[in-house]
């Protein structure tokens, strides 16, 4: 968007430009100044502070254990930050929920055990296979 107003703006201003696209002159020009939001300078701080957890703890933290660990160091921080924050910058467990956790890969060339049931689990008894 800022690249766009850029180039355009000699030819049509700012303003007008900016309120075709739905958004406010004050953004533009927020954002062609390089000064970054304080919002956005606590988010890095924030996303050291969580990779740092995440590494420490094995990659194995989910954004609820990372935001516990969080509370625990100190850091007043809600939940959903942590969570933003973390699925922006691909950080994420070991395991996720509903989602099997895969720890060893079968061996199609290994022989396997021979089926002494053929494959017909009725029993008429208990005990009886």
């Amino acid at each position: 968007m800022s690249a766009f107003v850029g180039e355009h703006r000699e030819r049509f201003g700012v303003e007008p430009i900016c309120s075709a696209l739905g958004v406010s002159a004050s953004a533009y020009y927020e954002r062609a100044s390089g000064r970054r939001s304080d919002r956005q300078v606590e988010d890095e701080r924030l996303l050291r502070k969580i990779s740092e957890l995440h590494e420490a703890n094995y990659c194995a933290y989910g954004y609820r254990r990372t935001w516990k660990a969080l509370l625990r160091a100190g850091e007043d921080v809600g939940r959903d930050r942590v969570r933003r924050l973390m699925r922006q910058n691909g950080i994420q467990g070991a395991k996720r929920r509903g989602k099997p956790w895969r720890t060893t890969k079968a061996d199609t060339k290994a022989t396997r055990s021979p089926d002494l049931v053929q494959r017909d689990f009725t029993a008429s008894r208990p005990d009886e296979k």
